[in-house]
């Protein structure tokens, strides 16, 4: 393999950015990228995944390298230089990199493979709270599926284009695309590609949403005409799912406290032609007290640690706090009393997190279920996803019925 000076360098720009400014990785990944329009598709590709790799074990190489945060630029080139090795990259002759220890490398190596914390690169704290809510056997499977590159998954939006149509409209732009048994609406992409540029995505056929979110919106059970709360929108992916299972038919309200989120979601729904959203900032508890007992259905996609979707944002580990994780308990618990009262008799609801903790999910709805605001829900049905027997993101959803 052939390096190119500018796109290492660009790598190390990148790491600087995530490790020492703190940044959010896709939004740095999508920020270098446009250092230079000449860049091909290997290009990009090579800085994107490397970045990303790099995020990823970044305890591992950094252990391996002897650098500790916050890292000088010699440092970060230190790390790359582990990395590459690894890889069994001939290192390039460049001042930069200093004369590497190959051997120690390897050798070092192996000796931290043996240790979890460092084999998968996670601090001590998730280490420790993963295991002891998982147990050892399952963690460590559920780890190792967790730092596996995530495929590219789309889900059809129904209200344009069949499965099938679509399939064969990717086909015809140079994409396969493959369903995914058990996903009525998900294709897997067998070869990354850049999705977004394509003719298919800007009429609005798809979005790209891993498959164990697409099971949120189905577990909802929605109907054309019914009137719909999305409690936690965000920018909207499932809000887009809804209205298309609602086939544009009935009222689809879709709510958050982020004002810029909802603008997005209302350019994603102008090109994925969903007519029924209506979105609502949550800017006080008025908002809230004025659907109470109004809604068929009320989707509660939490906010959470993430951590069943750190394939995806594996900066999330690093940017976790150990107290964050009783904070988090502590709103999700409020959100469920408050936003629970929006359904109404022989109404039913989904909790749902990107989460694999039994903290923010099953005991959050237990919970809920012995308090007062939870007694005339019961449970019907609850799934929880892991990455390591699905191959897909990590996710828990529950389904409650209003008595």
């Amino acid at each position: 393999m052939r390096l190119h000076r500018n796109l290492v360098f660009a790598v190390i720009d990148a790491l600087n950015l995530i490790f020492n400014e703190g940044e959010y990785a896709d939004k740095v990944v999508q920020k270098v990228l446009k250092f230079d329009k000449r860049w091909g598709s290997r290009d990009r590709g090579f800085i994107a995944e490397t970045t990303y790799e790099m995020v990823r074990y970044k305890r591992l190489y950094a252990e391996i390298a002897g650098v500790k945060a916050p890292y000088n630029r010699p440092e970060l080139f230190r790390m790359w230089a582990v990395w590459a090795v690894l890889k069994g990259i001939t290192l390039p002759d460049w001042k930069q990199i200093e004369p590497t220890p190959e051997r120690r490398i390897k050798g070092k190596f192996d000796e931290l493979s043996k240790i979890r914390k460092f084999r998968e690169a996670v601090p001590d704290w998730i280490d420790d709270i993963c295991e002891k809510a998982l147990g050892d056997k399952l963690w460590t499977k559920e780890i190792a599926a967790l730092n596996e590159q995530a495929e590219v998954i789309l889900r059809t939006n129904t209200l344009k284009i069949t499965k099938e149509k679509l399939r064969k409209e990717l086909l015809n732009e140079g994409i396969v695309a493959e369903p995914i048994k058990g996903y009525p609406l998900a294709l897997r992409l067998p070869e990354r590609a850049n999705v977004f540029v394509t003719e298919s995505f800007k009429k609005g056929y798809f979005e790209v949403q891993d498959a164990s979110s697409q099971l949120v919106s189905e577990l909802l059970d929605v109907q054309p005409g019914q009137r719909v709360v999305d409690t936690c929108a965000g920018a909207g992916g499932k809000s887009l799912h809804l209205a298309s299972l609602m086939e544009n038919k009935g009222q689809l309200i879709s709510m958050d406290i982020y004002v810029s989120k909802l603008k997005e979601l209302k350019r994603r729904a102008r090109r994925n032609g969903a007519h029924n959203i209506e979105t609502r900032e949550i800017d006080s508890t008025k908002v809230i007290k004025k659907l109470y007992g109004s809604a068929d259905r009320v989707l509660i996609d939490a906010p959470c640690t993430g951590l069943g979707v750190i394939r995806r944002n594996p900066d999330t580990k690093w940017k976790l706090q150990p107290d964050f994780l009783d904070k988090i308990v502590k709103t999700q618990s409020e959100i469920l009393e408050s936003y629970s009262r929006i359904v109404k008799p022989k109404g039913k609801m989904v909790y749902a997190t990107c989460s694999i903790l039994p903290q923010e999910n099953s005991n959050q709805i237990q919970s809920f279920l012995n308090s007062e605001a939870g007694k005339d829900f019961k449970l019907t049905q609850e799934k929880n996803i892991f990455a390591s027997k699905s191959g897909f993101d990590g996710f828990y959803m529950a389904l409650l019925e209003k008595n």
